[in-house]
């Protein structure tokens, strides 16, 4: 029925191609690339002895090598191959390069994650927003932000706004990770990313505008659905952007994540020795061939992401299980009610499922429905969009039947 490529190998790119071929009815041929293609490779193998069908059908995977910061490269592709839908899951310097590749081949767009500089801790949407007119004038879609956080969470608030508010005016979305990977220290996605994340300052909105706090100053304990108290950290998280302007009744809008104390003990001194750095610094090195020493440039921050466990590898022996979702409280009828609507996912379900622990499976298997909502027409229209922006119905009904099951609590306590 429909051609996708799938831009990205890694935990969350696997997990997205393992979706995409058990829904092979609707995703026919599926071409898995990266920079790697034994990564490709070894991903389509594993999909392949799965076996996965759907009413007969079973997907033609396929894999290819591309450079994602090389637009001529993408487009080569692009044409080669012939997608309907470019689903990017590389890295968030990339988003953009992928874009132009997008508007010059023809092809449509979808991501999980916002565009961020190389060289620099910045998070937000304008960037993306920019290319609203052209992927407008080329009659493209491209949808921002289809992961779990940003995505599911952002669905989550259309659903309470569509079935339960007349006004949302209080949000808070809530990450919380219970899960032990049993390392001294490790990243559950890219720890380049991960570490720039959440050492930035927080940000949130109230009242109309943005409030600026230190990293990790606010915090407070928060109850998890069958997990119990964990310490939540107020985060600058991308979402609220979009959010505060599509449902202007926000009053207030933050973002929650958990953090053990051994993990924030690690990253701080990570911070103190400047391993977080993503400046180039020059470092003297012994020549492979011995000949003397040679003046490397490197970024400390990917140095440390080669010695860290990658993030593809932590699945077998993850215990425990994840915890997100939205505490919103505004008014219907005129009376305030509270709702909050989650998701909890087993790390060791997702890793017997498909190789990958829970984090990239919570962000995987979001980025195929929302491909599936595009190529069945349910999500479509040119521009660039956010996900609140489309009818969270058709999303949430597979939520459900894509191994991410949603629950609700109506007038409960939000502790917030």
């Amino acid at each position: 029925m429909s051609r996708v490529l799938l831009i990205g190998c890694g935990g969350v790119g696997t997990v997205a191609a393992h979706k995409l071929a058990q829904n092979a009815d609707i995703f026919t041929d599926i071409c898995i690339a990266s920079r790697t293609k034994s990564k490709c490779d070894a991903a389509a193998e594993a999909i392949r002895a799965k076996g996965y069908s759907k009413n007969g059908v079973v997907a033609n995977i396929t894999t290819a090598s591309v450079d994602a910061d090389d637009v001529a490269a993408l487009v080569k592709l692009m044409k080669e191959f012939k997608p309907e839908l470019c689903i990017n899951l590389a890295l968030p310097y990339q988003d953009l390069t992928i874009m132009d590749a997008c508007l010059e081949a023809g092809v449509n767009y979808l991501d999980t994650a916002n565009y961020e500089p190389k060289d620099e801790a910045h998070f937000e949407y304008s960037w993306q927003w920019a290319y609203r007119e052209r992927f407008e004038k080329a009659g493209l879609c491209a949808i921002l932000g289809c992961g779990f956080d940003p995505g599911v969470t952002s669905v989550y608030t259309a659903y309470a706004a569509k079935h339960h508010f007349d006004e949302i005016q209080y949000l808070d979305i809530v990450d919380c990770n219970a899960g032990n990977h049993h390392k001294a220290f490790a990243t559950n996605f890219n720890p380049e990313i991960n570490i720039r994340e959440i050492t930035q300052k927080g940000l949130y909105w109230e009242n109309g505008e943005y409030h600026e706090t230190e990293p990790m100053e606010i915090h407070k304990p928060l109850n998890y659905p069958n997990i119990g108290p964990k310490e939540s950290y107020l985060l600058h998280h991308e979402e609220i952007e979009s959010l505060v302007i599509n449902y202007p009744t926000i009053k207030r809008a933050r973002f929650w994540m958990t953090f053990g104390e051994a993990y924030l003990k690690h990253l701080e001194v990570i911070q103190n020795i400047g391993m977080d750095r993503i400046d180039e610094i020059e470092y003297k090195a012994p020549a492979a061939d011995g000949s003397g020493d040679v003046v490397v440039k490197i970024v400390p921050l990917q140095f440390l992401k080669a010695v860290l466990p990658n993030p593809q590898d932590l699945g077998e022996n993850y215990e425990g299980e994840t915890s997100i979702g939205c505490r919103i409280r505004g008014l219907r009828g005129g009376e305030e009610h509270t709702y909050y609507v989650y998701n909890n996912c087993s790390h060791r379900e997702a890793y017997l499922e498909t190789g990958m622990q829970g984090v990239s499976y919570t962000t995987g298997v979001p980025a195929m429905i929302g491909a599936m909502m595009f190529l069945t027409g349910k999500w479509s229209k040119p521009g660039v969009h956010n996900v609140e922006e489309f009818d969270p119905d058709p999303f949430m009904e597979q939520l459900n039947i894509q191994g991410l099951p949603w629950h609700e609590i109506h007038d409960g306590d939000l502790e917030l």
